[in-house]
């Protein structure tokens, strides 16, 4: 058993510990808040902005396509990973992480890969690969709509470029504090919607429809990324918060042990000092 002194070193370590996570779930519980309500307040404004573009384009002729709707062989994919700058979030970054494996490795093994890292810990798991293309690690610095605005137009423009044939999203969709779900979203090319015969839209445009739709596809696309790292920005909160709850919980378990063992060691070593007292008195009555 292990000497007083060392479990008294121990539990002031865990309880050390366990005051860091204690005021770290503290902190993710604040800045989670304010990140549910910013992705619960622009989802209804993101599904709107979806449902109206598919309502369109339903209606649309095949040759009013957009440059963004262009079906190419896939040959080059760029899969934008959206993950965190820090740890200490349980699963939240390696499961990003497995599922960017598994789709470079399953469903475009046979296509050439690039990454464009959104989150340090997604750039420092591919820049080994030498495939990254680009670390937008610092958006979560200043996360604003402008600014993820700007990385969208670059997966824009690289698209019309025909660097790349197909653009992949994946992400951590919020669900609640303990709930994240892997999204993979087709990011470009715009995923084509059939046509619904029972679509009447009764209105004028102006201007034309395919000017409307022309003006809504950007705009929608730079929503959805924006949504998508929202999500994640509020996952890696939930996530945090979850994780550090159970680290507390757990040092709570360790500390109450190492209390108890250490009142064990204190009776022990109390019971054999009275022990050898009473011994050496009975010595001197003999």
């Amino acid at each position: 058993m292990a000497n007083l002194k060392e479990i008294r070193n121990r539990i002031s370590s865990v309880s050390s510990t366990m005051q860091i996570t204690s005021a770290m779930k503290m902190v993710s519980a604040a800045k989670l808040k304010k990140a549910q309500d910013a992705i619960t307040a622009m989802r209804p404004y993101a599904d709107k902005l979806t449902e109206l573009l598919q309502d369109l384009s339903a209606t649309l002729d095949a040759d009013s396509g957009s440059k963004f709707s262009d079906q190419r062989e896939v040959k080059n994919v760029l899969i934008v990973a959206i993950t965190s700058n820090r740890g200490l979030c349980g699963a939240f970054n390696s499961n990003i992480i497995k599922e960017v494996s598994k789709l470079t490795k399953g469903t475009y093994a046979n296509q050439e890969v690039s990454y464009l890292a959104i989150g340090k810990k997604g750039n420092d798991a591919f820049k080994k690969t030498n495939k990254v293309i680009a670390n937008k690690s610092d958006l979560f610095d200043d996360l604003t709509f402008e600014n993820v605005a700007d990385i969208a137009q670059i997966l824009m423009d690289k698209f019309v470029a025909g660097e790349y044939d197909k653009i992949v999203i994946v992400y951590n969709k919020f669900k609640n504090a303990a709930t994240q779900e892997i999204m993979t979203e087709q990011f470009l090319p715009i995923v084509p919607i059939e046509k619904d015969e029972n679509v009447n839209l009764d209105y004028i445009f102006e201007p034309s429809k395919i000017e409307i739709v022309e003006q809504l596809i950007p705009k929608s696309l730079k929503t959805q990324l924006y949504k998508g790292v929202r999500d994640s920005f509020a996952s890696e909160h939930g996530a945090r918060m979850t994780a550090m709850h159970k680290a507390t919980d757990n040092a709570t378990e360790l500390r109450d042990q190492l209390k108890l063992t250490y009142n064990k060691a204190r009776q022990a070593s109390i019971t054999n000092e009275i022990l050898e007292i009473v011994g050496g008195a009975e010595a001197l009555n003999n």
